[in-house]
């Protein structure tokens, strides 16, 4: 469905795989989120006479009675976005980013593990062979699968601990579209709870903070001053 003006062309689309360069397992993996898509009416006893009726990009896709539902999301999807700068204390960077531009792959601040366990389809791991750091130090970080069905996947780690000598568990925020499994190896990036204290301490990069410490938390703002007034 086209829109008019700036309205959003989203829709979807359904059918079966017919493709050997999409699997069904990438797609599950969610390997094809966000891909260009191109949709073309074309005459087919002639090929070459046709027009293109949609440009987009793959949004989610799901299975359902052996058939694929793709939502299709169109180029004024992304009006649909966030614009401009958020004040608030923490900082609005993604750790390595343009912005930040602190560099993960600083000694200290990125290691790499081999999967010793694998709980909850990959959402709780335990790993081996991981430098020791102390625990939490990877909370909130990125983990990146390097080998098995997960390769080229990325997580986010919800909690980062030290149950044993020797044994590091992680826990993800959302396990990865592909089950890692036990012996594939995994790269750990520190993690950032974006805070000003951390960005000054652990990273030693405040000068690229782009949080607002001093700003006055929004119950200042209605609290009522000593006078009893509001400010």
């Amino acid at each position: 469905v086209q829109g008019l003006g700036l309205a959003v062309d989203n829709t979807e689309a359904q059918g079966v795989l017919s493709d050997d360069a999409i699997t069904a397992a990438d797609l599950s993996a969610g390997r094809w989120d966000g891909a260009e898509v191109r949709l073309w009416e074309v005459d087919w006893t002639a090929p070459a006479n046709r027009r293109l009726v949609f440009r987009g990009s793959l949004g989610e896709v799901t299975l359902a009675q052996g058939a694929y539902r793709a939502e299709l999301r169109g180029l004024a999807e992304a009006l649909n976005r966030p614009q401009g700068r958020v004040y608030h204390a923490r900082c609005s960077a993604l750790l390595g980013d343009g912005q930040c531009r602190f560099d993960t792959g600083r000694e200290g601040f990125s290691a790499e593990g081999v999967i010793a366990s694998v709980a909850e389809g990959g959402a709780r791991l335990e790993l081996r062979g991981v430098p020791a750091h102390e625990a939490g130090w990877f909370a909130q970080g990125r983990i990146e699968f390097l080998d098995g069905a997960a390769s080229g996947l990325t997580g986010w780690a919800k909690i980062d601990a030290m149950p044993r000598v020797g044994v590091r568990a992680v826990e993800l925020w959302t396990a990865p579209g592909a089950a890692p499994a036990v012996g594939d190896r995994v790269r750990l990036v520190a993690g950032c709870d974006k805070r000003a204290e951390t960005c000054r301490m652990k990273f030693l990069n405040f000068l690229n903070f782009r949080g607002f410490p001093h700003l006055p938390p929004e119950d200042w703002l209605i609290a009522p001053q000593a006078n009893g007034g509001g400010r």
